[in-house]
């Protein structure tokens, strides 16, 4: 490993033991299969081979294992109280209207009860609109449709995380 392709957060994540990185690496993703992959092949050498083995790990999940990522993500328009990760990718949700913040809920509610699982979409830098807007046609995909999908944005939201990982400096 080398200075130049290697970030402090990389190295603190590579370096650190297993039931820290394993923490870590819930904070990121709640599937445990996703993250004990991404245990099992440190160190990484960059922060590209770390996201290059999440994607291959994400696009591996069960159906099982996407259940138990999606159950790690609140529904759009209620970040978890006192979790700042989920309230920045939600941001586009906080100058919301009344009116959108209660359409959300009750489009939501109807996904949830058609696929059994929460709205999962990559939040980052959308308007509360444009999640309304993507929240109202998938509402209509078939389930296996919606699964590639929730699995497709799965991986951009892990992209993220992953990349605020390795960035971190060392407390």
């Amino acid at each position: 490993m080398t200075s130049s392709t290697s970030t402090p957060g990389l190295t603190r994540f590579n370096t650190s033991a297993d039931s820290d990185a394993l923490a870590a690496l819930h904070e990121v993703c709640a599937s445990p299969a996703w993250g004990s992959k991404l245990l099992a092949q440190r160190p990484y050498a960059t922060a590209e081979d770390l996201f290059l083995a999440s994607d291959a790990a994400t696009a591996e999940l069960t159906a099982e294992d996407l259940a138990d990522a999606m159950a790690g993500h609140p529904p759009i328009g209620r970040p978890k109280p006192g979790d700042p990760t989920s309230a920045r990718e939600q941001r586009g949700m906080a100058g919301a209207s009344e009116e959108l913040k209660a359409e959300m809920l009750e489009l939501n509610l109807a996904y949830q009860e058609k696929f059994g699982h929460v709205f999962l979409i990559c939040a980052t830098g959308r308007t509360g609109e444009q999640m309304r807007d993507a929240l109202r046609e998938r509402i209509a995909n078939t389930p296996e449709r919606e699964r590639e999908i929730v699995r497709a944005e799965l991986g951009k939201i892990n992209r993220i995380r992953l990349t605020r990982l390795v960035e971190e400096d060392p407390a």
